[in-house]
């Protein structure tokens, strides 16, 4: 769903925030400190007498209701499972989403913790089983209201959005097109060569900020962009490096994973095209958003001729690894 709201987060004050916080019975101590979140705002909330909480006011218009619920009981589940997953908290009547003054938003517990970069085998490995569990619950059913990966939400609709929106300066649009137009059949005939792959439910944005660490190991949290799609989609991100090291990368990741799930090799030829798709949509993403005031503030780089040129350059490379065999998996 798109926004309907030019500056859907202008009325959020911190005034308001703690005012829908405490309608819920938090006593707030007048502590806020905003998270590095743009797509949805989200803030840390000091409480008089217990340690803070994270409130999350959701994009106007992005998710419907039963979206955003389907979230909630998929984090719910895998809390209760006893997999490392920040759930959002449920109040006294069951209800885990909440309105205030036009705003929905959830409460959850604050943790904290650190990004980690995962250059130790050991870590991968046990990054592999969380994310095996995960998806070994995520295989059970399927999400009624939540979106499915596909070329066409990712690939044509963005770069679509792209060029129909006058982002691209003009001496360059024929470029880009030229190149999107060759990249897409490109993706798409890599996913055919793999055949039918299983659609789970998936984190969706399984990357290493979205892993916090403390010492008692890795939590996962913000499932705002759960899908369903091909289980490697939740791995391919945790891969950096050149090609050797992320094949030494992924089979570490797999070591573990395939301790709780069984993992289809077929998906490796998909993780450049994957990486092709979310490096189109961030694109896009950026360009869907630049009506709210927080991104030109905060990716002053985007939509300038340079970003763009390098965009077309970056693209490019990826038209080359395209071609290239999948990594080796033993």
């Amino acid at each position: 769903m798109e926004e309907t709201n030019e500056h859907p987060y202008q009325a959020l004050t911190p005034d308001l925030i703690l005012d829908a916080l405490e309608g819920l019975g938090f006593r707030c101590d007048g502590r806020l400190l905003a998270l590095n979140s743009y797509e949805n705002r989200v803030y840390q909330v000091g409480l008089e007498d217990t340690g803070p909480l994270v409130a999350k006011f959701y994009r106007p218009g992005r998710w419907s209701d039963a979206a955003i619920l389907e979230e909630h009981a998929f984090s719910h589940a895998l809390a209760e499972a006893e997999l490392p997953v920040v759930a959002p908290l449920r109040d006294r009547d069951g209800a885990t989403l909440h309105r205030f003054k036009g705003f929905r938003f959830s409460v959850s517990p604050g943790c904290g913790g650190r990004w980690r970069e995962l250059d130790d085998p050991e870590h991968l490995a046990w990054m592999g089983r969380l994310i095996g569990r995960i998806h070994a619950l995520g295989g059970i059913a399927g999400f009624q209201h939540r979106p499915t990966l596909t070329i066409e939400n990712r690939g044509i609709q963005a770069y679509r959005y792209i060029l129909e929106n006058g982002f691209l300066p003009i001496d360059l649009e024929a470029a880009y097109d030229s190149l999107l137009e060759g990249l897409i059949p490109r993706i798409q005939a890599i996913f055919d060569a793999a055949g039918p792959i299983k659609m789970i439910r998936l984190h969706g944005d399984c990357h290493l900020g979205n892993i916090l660490w403390t010492d008692a190991g890795p939590h996962f949290v913000d499932f705002d962009d759960c899908c369903m799609g091909p289980a490697v989609q939740d791995l391919w991100m945790m891969l950096s490096g050149n090609r050797g090291q992320m094949a030494a990368q992924l089979s570490s990741l797999l070591d573990g994973y395939c301790e709780f799930f069984d993992f289809d090799g077929r998906e490796i030829r998909l993780i450049e095209a994957l990486r092709t798709l979310r490096m189109i949509h961030y694109s896009a993403w950026l360009a869907r958003r630049w009506s709210d005031p927080a991104f030109p503030a905060n990716f002053p780089w985007f939509n300038t001729q340079r970003y763009w040129e390098e965009q077309i350059l970056s693209l490019k490379e990826q038209m080359a690894l395209l071609d290239e065999p999948p990594l080796p998996w033993h």
